[in-house]
């Protein structure tokens, strides 16, 4: 494997992990809302959280790389921040793959929430819980196998974008070309040998990941029955 691929290696786990950690922050806060709230306003948040599941990837990149263009409001305000421009550089791939993935992590995690019944949480609350405490102690137990599956699946699902990181990181080797980009370099140039490689890699991991998904999703069923 060449220092190139290495460095899409790197890229690519390493912005897999950024956004892996953000959506967890950012996304279980976000579902416990949604699945404690009903009405109009909360049917328009799902749908925009879930607009990245049925919107072109490339749709999505182009209006974030105006959001990010250096001439826009948040890119003066992040050259201001950073000296740097936001367009085509890993902060711009982490922020688009947060956005890209987000249904990933939120829906898994909403579905588990609602499965919980409200009088669970009450008798915590006539216990002396407070709401932190009720979601430390009741809540993130009963839903630890939706953390993880929701965990794999946002991290999954960022090692294989292509629309949008081409789009917002374009194809800079050691900045912003991630394994997808750079498989699609190497067959752009003819280089089948080298994408096979790189695609068969892929796969494997892939498979290898939803593998251990369902095999701990079917465990942990069983435990749940017996």
């Amino acid at each position: 494997m060449s220092n190139t691929e290495l460095d899409a290696v790197y890229l690519t786990f390493a912005l897999a992990s950024t956004t892996t950690v953000i959506l967890l922050l950012l996304g279980t806060p976000l579902a416990w809302w949604l699945s404690r709230r009903t009405g109009n306003g909360v049917a328009a948040i799902e749908a925009l959280v879930a607009v990245p599941l049925i919107l072109p990837p490339t749709v999505l990149g182009f209006y974030l790389l105006i959001l990010f263009a250096p001439g826009s409001a948040l890119g003066q305000f992040w050259f201001w921040l950073t000296g740097s421009q936001l367009a085509f550089s890993f902060s711009a791939l982490v922020i688009g793959s947060v956005v890209y993935s987000l249904p990933f992590v939120v829906q898994p995690l909403q579905a588990a929430f609602q499965r919980i019944p409200r009088e669970t949480l009450q008798a915590a609350a006539t216990l002396g819980a407070a709401p932190l405490d009720q979601f430390r102690s009741v809540v993130m137990p009963l839903s630890r196998r939706s953390f993880v599956i929701a965990g794999c699946l946002g991290f999954a699902h960022t090692v294989g974008e292509f629309g949008v990181v081409l789009m917002i990181g374009g194809n800079i080797p050691g900045e912003t070309q991630v394994l997808s980009i750079a498989l699609y370099d190497h067959v752009e140039s003819l280089q089948f040998a080298q994408a096979h490689r790189l695609a068969a890699a892929l796969v494997v991991f892939s498979l290898t990941l939803l593998f251990f998904i369902y095999r701990a999703d079917r465990q942990s069923a069983w435990r749940l029955r017996s």
